[in-house]
């Protein structure tokens, strides 16, 4: 079970927006590298990025953020934020990327993500982002037709590597994960899930230890580890089953 801290990039800085609005944001670090470097210091192993200009802009804009993260962390960097073309994909890894997250364009084109899960084994992930149970694209800015379940069983046998479940009624105002419709997913789908939106506390961590939750690949955490609710000592004690003073020590 992963716990991925998120870096949401916005004009070059980490920041965090309530409920998809950028007009919300909260600067909280305007050194992303820094910030990606102490994140592996406490003990995390991977690292959530999001180019919030680049999903409203439908190409890659913080481009020299990420590249600045990828040199500062040993740890593997999942990206999503205007990555729209097989090019941008190979560029991106070929940079360095662990994985690609696809969300507007898995709703636009869903042929290319199966492209390039065939091309980039292992590498592409796809970005469920909904609103009232419907698959929201362009940065959250609009909606589409297509149900959650719908759109992840479009992908079932394409080689997928995770789906990031977020839902954004609870991103970012820390009122816990939806995980009744995060779980429900992860049972209709044999991709691995990640759970996204509004994990506020320790209480969120423990639930993700508990057996339904155990088919999930992990959970993002972003303002909650900002804003100190999370120690993350205890909370990587909890999910690898050790006491917490032992993390600490």
């Amino acid at each position: 079970m992963i716990l991925f801290p998120a870096i949401d990039l916005k004009d070059g800085q980490c920041v965090r927006l309530r409920l998809g609005d950028m007009a919300t944001a909260t600067i909280y670090n305007d050194d992303p590298a820094a910030q990606a470097k102490a994140f592996e210091e406490q003990g995390f192993e991977w690292l959530h990025v999001v180019d919030l200009n680049g999903a409203f802009k439908g190409q890659s804009v913080n481009s020299a953020a990420v590249g600045a993260i990828l040199k500062a962390t040993k740890n593997p960097v999942q990206l999503g934020g205007g990555i729209r073309t097989l090019a941008q994909i190979e560029d991106w890894l070929d940079r360095g990327l662990a994985r690609v997250i696809l969300g507007t364009v898995a709703v636009r084109n869903p042929d290319l993500v199966r492209q390039a899960c065939k091309a980039f084994p292992g590498k592409v992930a796809v970005g469920i982002d909904a609103k009232g149970g419907k698959v929201a694209v362009e940065g959250w800015a609009e909606a589409s037709s297509l149900g959650v379940v719908e759109l992840a069983r479009k992908f079932e046998g394409a080689g997928v590597a995770a789906i990031i479940y977020t839902d954004i009624d609870r991103d970012g105002v820390l009122s816990g994960i939806n995980w009744d419709a995060t779980i429900d997913l992860a049972d209709a789908v044999s991709i691995p899930v990640i759970a996204s939106g509004g994990l506020a506390s320790i209480a969120d961590i423990v639930r993700m230890t508990m057996p339904d939750a155990q088919k999930l690949e992990g959970a993002i955490s972003g303002r909650a580890l900002y804003d100190g609710r999370i120690d993350p000592a205890e909370a990587l004690a909890i999910l690898q089953g050790r006491p917490a003073m032992e993390a600490r020590s």
